[in-house]
C-alpha cells in the first residue's frame, strides 16, 4: 500500500512543498518520487534475502519494520520546500524502500518455513493477495488522505509500522536455523550497480531529450543501459565461480523455479502497465468527459478501479487453498489466460466506455491475477530447499519489482511515442480554433508530450497547465476560457491519439500474459521435497531429491 499511495497523492505533495513537477527542470523529481522506491526494492531484495538465510530471516524482517517506521516518521516531517523538499522525500522514500525490502525479501520464506506443504498455498495466498490488493487500495487511500493534508499520506504509515515493529519483535520466532557463511561482496557490488544503472537509465529514458519526445537516444541513457547490462552479465559469471554466491543460479535448473519466476516477471510488467494506463485513461479522459473536475479525478480513479482489487481478494486465498490440493499449474495458467482475455476485452472498448463492461473486465483481470499469484508463489517457494528460501524469496521479489519498474519505462515510452506523432498537430489546431494566438498555440503544442501525459496522471487540467503560466488564458474571452479549460475539450482532443496508444499497450500486455501462461504451463508436475531430514543440495549444484507431485505426496 505504501509503495503506491504516493502515486495518487503526488499533486497534493508537490503543492504542499511548493514545486511544479511538470516544469521542464522538475520532471526528474516526479519520476524519482515514483521510481525511486521501486529501484531500491528491485536492487536490494536478493541481497537482504541472502542475509536472512545467513543471519536469521526473522531478525532481518524485524529490523526492516524498524527502518520502515523511522523512514515513515521522517517523511511526514519534511522541513524543506521546493527542490530541497522533494530531495528529502525522495531520499527518505529510498530508506523506506530499504526497510520494505527487508520485509518482502523474507516474508515468503518465513511463511514457507512455518506452514506445512498442505497449507502453504493458502498462507502465501493471503500474504500475496493482500500485498497486491494493497497496491490498488493505496490509490484510494492516497486520494482520500491527500484531500485532508499531504503529510497525512505519510502519517498513515507511522502507527502501522510502529505497531508492526513491536508486534514482530514480540511474536516472531526463528523456525529455521542460521546458515552462517561468507558475504558475496563482488556479487553484491556487480548486481546492485548493474541493476541500479539499468533502472536509472530507464527512468531517464522516459524523459525528453533535445527535440526527441523520449530520452532513449541520450548518450548517458545508452551508456547506462549498456553498462548496466554488462555489469549484470559480469554478475552472472561471478556467481558461477565464487564459493558462496548471493544469487543461486543453480536454482534456475529447477523447472518450477525458473518457469514460475519468468511468468512472474512478465505478469509484473503487464500488471504495472495496466495500473498506470488505467489511471491516465480514467483521469485524463473518461472522468472529465463524465463531468468530474480534474482536481477530483485521482480519488475517483481509485474508486472506479476497485473491481480490480475485489478480484484479487476473491481469487487469491481461494486459489491458494485449492492449489494445495490440486497443484499450482492449473490455477496459475488458467489465471494468466483469463488476464490475457481481459486485456483483449479492454482493446474492444471505446475511449468513452460504459462502466459496466469496463468494471467486469477489471474484475476478470483481478480474478486472473489472484488465481495466478498465490499458486505461483507457493510453487516457487516449495521448489527450493529450506536453507535457500530466503534468497529464493528475494529473487522472486526482484523479478516482480523489476517488472513493475520496467513496465513504466516500456509502456510510458510506447504511449509517449504514440502521442508524439499526432498530439502536437491536434493540440495546436484545436487551440487556434478557439482563439489562442498562433505563436502561443505553437509553443504549447511543441512542449514534450510527457508533460501533458503527466499532467493528466497528476489530475491537473492540461490546457490550464500549458496556457496559464504565460498569461494566454487571461487574453481570451470568458467563453473561450470556459471551453478550453472545461471537462471535454482536452479529453476529446487527445482521445484518438490516446486510444491508439492504449491499443498498442494492451496488445503488448495481452501477449506478455499469453507467454506467461506458456511458461506457467511448462513448470512441470514435480517439485522437491522439503520435509525435515531429507538431504539438501550441495551449494552450486542442482537441488535433487525424490520428487513429489503437486499435492505434496510421493
Amino acid at each position: 500500500m505504501d509503495a503506491s499511495i504516493v502515486i495518487i497523492s503526488l499533486p497534493a505533495i508537490f503543492r504542499g512543498i511548493g514545486l511544479d513537477p511538470l516544469s521542464p527542470g522538475n520532471i526528474g523529481y516526479l519520476l524519482w518520487m515514483i521510481l525511486g522506491y521501486l529501484l531500491v526494492s528491485a536492487v536490494l531484495v536478493v541481497v537482504l534475502g541472502r542475509l536472512g538465510d545467513m543471519f536469521g530471516r526473522v531478525r532481518i524482517y524485524n529490523l526492516g519494520f524498524l527502518v520502515f517506521a523511522c523512514a515513515s516518521v521522517a517523511l511526514s516531517l519534511d522541513p524543506f520546500r521546493a527542490g530541497a523538499g522533494a530531495l528529502w522525500l525522495i531520499l527518505w522514500r529510498m530508506v523506506q524502500a530499504f526497510g520494505g525490502s527487508m520485509l518482502t525479501a523474507n516474508s515468503a520464506a518465513i511463511l514457507t518455513d512455518a506452514f506445512p506443504a498442505r497449507q502453504r498455498g493458502m498462507a502465501l495466498g493471503v500474504n500475496q493477495i493482500t500485498a497486491l490488493a494493497g497496491q490498488f487500495l493505496g490509490l484510494l487511500a492516497g486520494g482520500l488522505l491527500a484531500a485532508v493534508d499531504w503529510r497525512a499520506v505519510f502519517w498513515v504509515s507511522v502507527p502501522v509500522s510502529v505497531t508492526g515493529t513491536v508486534w514482530s519483535y514480540l511474536s516472531l520466532r526463528e523456525t529455521a536455523g542460521d546458515r552462517r557463511g561468507r558475504i558475496d561482496w563482488l556479487g553484491n557490488l556487480t548486481f546492485a550497480s548493474g541493476a541500479g544503472l539499468l533502472l536509472a537509465a530507464i527512468t531517464y529514458g522516459i524523459q525528453p531529450y533535445g527535440r526527441d519526445a523520449t530520452g532513449w537516444g541520450n548518450p548517458w541513457v545508452l551508456a547506462g543501459l549498456l553498462g548496466g547490462g554488462f555489469l549484470l552479465l559480469l554478475f552472472c559469471y561471478v556467481e558461477t565461480v565464487v564459493a558462496e554466491p548471493m544469487f543461486r543460479l543453480a536454482l534456475f535448473r529447477v523447472r518450477a523455479f525458473a518457469a514460475g519466476n519468468l511468468a512472474a516477471l512478465l505478469t509484473a510488467i503487464a500488471r504495472g502497465g495496466l495500473q498506470f494506463m488505467l489511471i491516465i485513461w480514467l483521469q485524463g479522459i473518461w472522468l472529465p468527459l463524465h463531468g468530474y473536475d480534474f482536481e477530483d479525478t485521482p480519488l475517483w480513479a481509485g474508486i472506479f478501479m476497485l473491481p480490480l482489487t475485489v478480484g484479487f481478494l476473491l481469487a487469491g486465498p481461494l486459489s491458494g487453498y485449492l492449489s494445495d490440493r490440486f497443484g499450482a499449474r492449473l490455477f496459475a495458467t488458467a489465471g494468466l489466460l483469463l488476464v490475457a482475455a481481459s486485456f483483449l476485452g479492454l482493446l474492444t472498448l471505446p475511449v468513452d466506455f460504459s462502466y459496466g463492461p469496463f468494471a467486469a473486465l477489471l474484475l476478470a483481470n483481478g480474478l486472473g491475477q489472484g488465481m495466478f499469484s498465490a499458486p505461483n508463489t507457493s510453487s516457487i517457494m516449495g521448489s527450493v530447499p529450506s536453507e535457500y528460501r530466503g534468497v529464493a524469496s528475494g529473487m522472486r521479489s526482484t523479478f516482480q519489482n523489476s517488472g513493475t519498474a520496467l513496465s513504466i519505462g516500456v509502456f510510458f515510452s510506447l504511449m509517449v511515442s504514440g502521442l508524439a506523432s499526432s498530439l502536437p498537430s491536434a493540440l495546436g489546431e484545436g487551440l487556434r480554433s478557439h482563439g489562442v494566438p498562433a505563436g502561443a498555440a505553437q509553443l504549447a503544442a511543441s512542449l514534450p508530450p510527457v508533460s501533458t501525459l503527466f499532467a493528466t496522471f497528476l489530475g491537473n487540467n492540461p490546457v490550464e497547465h500549458l496556457l496559464g503560466p504565460g498569461g494566454t488564458l487571461a487574453h481570451l474571452t470568458a467563453a473561450q476560457r470556459a471551453t478550453l479549460t472545461g471537462h471535454t475539450f482536452f479529453p476529446r482532443l487527445v482521445s484518438g491519439p490516446f486510444h491508439h496508444g492504449l491499443t498498442v499497450v494492451f496488445a503488448v500486455a495481452a501477449g506478455m500474459a499469453v507467454v506467461s501462461a506458456v511458461a506457467s504451463a511448462s513448470r512441470g508436475r514435480h517439485r522437491l521435497p522439503d520435509e525435515p531430514g531429507l538431504r539438501a543440495p550441495l551449494p552450486g549444484r542442482t537441488p535433487t531429491g525424490s520428487p513429489l507431485d503437486e499435492r505434496g505426496s510421493r
